[in-house]
């Protein structure tokens, strides 16, 4: 089946947000975090439902390598991604955008 995905614009700034931080520290290290997003984004929109709950309607998506997660809903044929979060940040700085 085909799922349409949707991708917040804070959901973008999120990942540039990380893109920079990684790039900064290690020149190339930003550009495999954006390939494993990429490959995070695919997995979800092949199986959407392959993720668990986390708070009311929202699944996580861990990303490989990174303590990052892919924050997204999934309703009929639509995935809406919400955020891309560090692992250790405040849950609630995210539920907010529910």
């Amino acid at each position: 089946m085909s799922y349409r995905l949707i991708i917040s614009p804070e959901a973008e700034l999120d990942i540039q947000d990380a893109f920079e931080w990684y790039e900064a520290r290690t020149p190339g290290l930003g550009s495999e975090f954006t390939r494993a997003v990429d490959t995070g984004l695919s997995s979800i929109g092949r199986n959407p439902l392959a993720y668990p709950r986390v708070y009311k309607q929202s699944r996580r998506a861990l990303i490989r390598r990174f303590p990052y997660v892919l924050l997204f809903v999934f309703e009929q044929e639509l995935i809406a991604v919400l955020a891309c979060f560090h692992g250790k940040r405040n849950p609630k700085a995210w539920q907010g955008r529910l």
